[in-house]
């Protein structure tokens, strides 16, 4: 490993991707590496956990920062705890006991946290309430610039940086389509992430469109607390379940008047209150100069990046928990034990030998099936290859994917968004 002492590395926020960065590195000190980079934690939250830190707002914060969670009051893993787990840190070690599979947000947050708070020096690398405001890089200087502005002091500043890793996430922006109508809409219409609280929906006739885990979740929990109907519209096809009585199925909504919602086959749907937009989000980083932002549908294999995490446009910027996701807190230590290790010095090769290699990962995604066991299967090759690239603790894939063959409805083949996000 290369003499990287008095390095500088700007990491960009502080969710389950930042928290792993942090990880990676304390576990090379742990292993007596020697001149280690000084890392600094742009989170513009008051806390670690990303966004699985709950707050009542919507819309923007107390300091005109965008809401950068999408969490809910209620909200529980729809990714089976066995499925995320870190390999160097059980839930079973957090919590002292056995706990079941599918935690609450509470629980998930809790863990994340509290593996880095094994090591209290860590948080010191943090800077809470400090928001990225724009992030270019210099061909003259090979350094980064990262302008940053202290939420609290309301002060902007600039530091630079030999290397910059995006773990900002992709559960911010919302992906917001329009129906003929909307705008005459005589009620409520909210995307997923201003979803809180299902109480609001009590004696409601709510429309929920999208057919992935929000859609399942959120209709789930309207009903929990007392909606008097749910009306459930799909894209490419229903979330396939035997619902209540109370609930009906169409496929996509064609356009609304007043109250009353047309779908596509005709079908009508009179006295709606509100609607629910569960149709997902888009990578979006305006504070990331155009040069070297990622840009990229949400997939399993994204645009741009070599080994799924180096910038090939310059190999200097990194970017952890960018897939479309299965694999989650687990795939995200591999990435970042991976990126740890190449600015510690691991070879990069050519944009080339980089762009060659990207290429066979896109080539086998492309060639998947629908089905659900292809996709997974696919992510837990990959994690396996971080594995193999990394001294990152390994664990058995085979088996969480076993796990998540048990665990997911077969109607969610062919859509891979998940909560338990970066």
């Amino acid at each position: 490993l290369g003499d990287v002492y008095k390095r500088q590395v700007g990491i960009i926020g502080a969710g389950p991707s930042g928290c792993a960065i942090l990880r990676a590195f304390q576990s090379a000190k742990e292993h007596g590496v020697q001149g280690l980079p000084e890392l600094v934690v742009f989170e513009k939250q008051q806390d670690w956990g990303g966004l699985w830190n709950y707050t009542w707002r919507t819309g923007h914060d107390e300091h005109g920062e965008m809401i950068h969670g999408a969490m809910y009051r209620y909200l529980w893993s729809n990714g089976p705890k066995e499925c995320l787990e870190f390999s160097d840190y059980s839930f079973e070690e957090h919590f002292g006991k056995a706990i079941p599979s599918f935690p609450p947000r509470e629980v998930l947050l809790d863990y994340v946290q509290g593996r880095l708070a094994k090591t209290p020096e860590i948080r010191q690398s943090c800077r809470f309430k400090h928001a990225v405001k724009n992030v270019t890089y210099s061909e003259e200087t090979g350094k980064f610039t990262v302008t940053a502005r202290d939420l609290e002091a309301n002060q902007e500043y600039s530091e630079e940086f030999d290397h910059v890793v995006g773990c900002c996430g992709h559960f911010t922006q919302p992906n917001v389509p329009e129906f003929a109508g909307f705008e005459k809409f005589h009620g409520r219409v909210l995307h997923a992430k201003d979803f809180k609280d299902a109480v609001e929906f009590k004696d409601k006739t709510v429309l929920i469109i999208g057919s992935s885990y929000s859609a399942e979740d959120i209709a789930s929990q309207c009903y929990k607390y007392g909606a008097k109907r749910l009306i459930c519209s799909y894209r490419s096809a229903p979330m396939g379940f035997h619902w209540p009585e109370n609930f009906a199925t169409h496929p996509l909504l064609h356009e609304v008047e007043q109250n009353r919602c047309t779908f596509i086959d005709g079908a009508v749907e009179d006295d709606v209150d509100a609607i629910v937009l569960c149709t997902g989000y888009q990578h979006y980083f305006p504070f990331i100069s155009e040069p070297i932002r990622l840009t990229t549908k949400n997939r399993l294999w994204p645009d741009a990046l070599y080994n799924g995490v180096v910038f090939m446009e310059n190999p200097k910027m990194f970017y952890i928990g960018m897939q479309d996701q299965w694999f989650t807190y687990n795939m995200f230590d591999a990435q970042a034990w991976l990126v740890r290790d190449y600015i510690l010095g691991k070879e990069i090769p050519d944009k080339d030998e980089m762009g060659r290699s990207w290429a066979e990962w896109r080539a086998k995604e492309e060639a998947l099936s629908p089905d659900y066991h292809d996709q997974i299967s696919f992510q837990g090759d990959y994690v396996k290859f971080l594995i193999n690239e990394t001294d990152y603790p390994s664990f058995d894939v085979d088996k969480v994917n076993e796990t998540f063959f048990k665990s997911t409805r077969p109607s969610l083949s062919g859509r891979r968004t998940s909560t338990t996000a970066s």
